[in-house]
């Protein structure tokens, strides 16, 4: 259940954290990412984020973690949705989401489903190899 924003002018990133439920260096790097996620900065260097900022972040984790969109198939998203041409667009609704480079197969579930499991079983090698690798 998603947390309502106060209703502050601006949120430290700490704050922000806890609102969108993501860590720092997720927030730090998603900037880095998504032109539109640019808070400003006050004069000791923190982070200011406003509302909309928060809104940014939390239709980003939403394009990331529920739609399973990649970085660049999110950034592509929200450019569109910030320029109001995703009903124009057709190969950004959420049935063609990228997963890895490849587009999910438009309208097919079973297959989009499918790919989402091979992808964390393949998370999972990599974790397992990983370890054998540092042993």
């Amino acid at each position: 259940m998603q947390k309502q924003i106060p209703n502050k002018l601006f949120f430290k990133i700490g704050e922000v954290c806890k609102i969108t439920d993501t860590q720092p260096y997720v927030l730090r790097y998603w900037e880095s990412e998504f032109p539109s996620l640019a808070p400003a900065k006050n004069s000791s260097g923190q982070r200011i984020y406003r509302r909309r900022d928060i809104e940014t972040v939390l239709r980003i984790k939403q394009l990331l973690y529920e739609e399973g969109f990649t970085i660049a198939g999110a950034k592509k998203r929200l450019e569109a949705e910030m320029t109001g041409k995703t009903d124009s667009n057709p190969s950004l609704t959420p049935s063609k989401a990228v997963v890895g480079d490849t587009p999910a197969p438009s309208g097919d579930d079973k297959g989009r489903q499918a790919l989402l499991e091979v992808r964390e079983q393949l998370r999972e090698i990599l974790t397992l190899l990983d370890r054998n690798g540092r042993s």
